[in-house]
């Protein structure tokens, strides 16, 4: 544990005291992103385009998180135990990758379909049977999606047949 605290703790002086553009708390045994990140990395927050929390114990991603790093542009949550987004992930409107792949997502994050900037989305290794087929379409932005690994319904998967303006991988799990 205390190993743990000590890795985040040199990862977040590091992004503050460099400047850097990115974050990487991945494989810290993280269950949620500490809130003393915030005070830590004030002054370059607004500098920060890219967050890596893969590969820890997430069980949610809270709603502060998403109103103070509105400009990010990727995000990288595979191989938590993510369940939902909460409904402020539409404030990252700057957000261009998600990766949520290899969660535990039983529905699609419907929220993410009002993210305009949104280009890529890995949902890959989830539990999600249905698919807001419409809204994705009307995405402006998308430009790859994947559903790979997910119990999709025959209804969405006939439904993703349609022709589309992005890069779509599924497969049937």
């Amino acid at each position: 544990m205390a190993e743990s605290v000590a890795k985040v703790a040199r990862r977040i002086n590091a992004t503050a005291e460099e400047g850097k553009d990115y974050l990487d708390l991945s494989n810290c045994h993280l269950s949620s992103f500490p809130d003393g990140v915030f005070m830590v990395l004030s002054n370059v927050i607004g500098n920060i385009r890219t967050i890596s929390l893969a590969d820890n114990e997430m069980k949610a991603i809270s709603s502060k998180f998403c109103t103070i790093f509105t400009q990010l542009r990727e995000l990288d949550l595979r191989g938590n135990v993510l369940t939902k987004l909460p409904d402020a992930v539409v404030q990252m409107e700057n957000l261009s990758s998600l990766n949520l792949s290899k969660n535990n997502f039983s529905e699609f994050p419907v929220k993410l379909t009002e993210l305009k900037a949104l280009e890529r989305i890995d949902l890959e290794g989830n539990n999600i049977t249905e698919v807001p087929v419409e809204q994705l379409f009307s995405m402006p932005s998308l430009k790859w999606i994947n559903l790979k690994s997910n119990p999709l319904s025959d209804q969405t998967l006939a439904a993703l047949q349609t022709p589309h303006s992005f890069e779509l991988i599924i497969s049937e799990s």
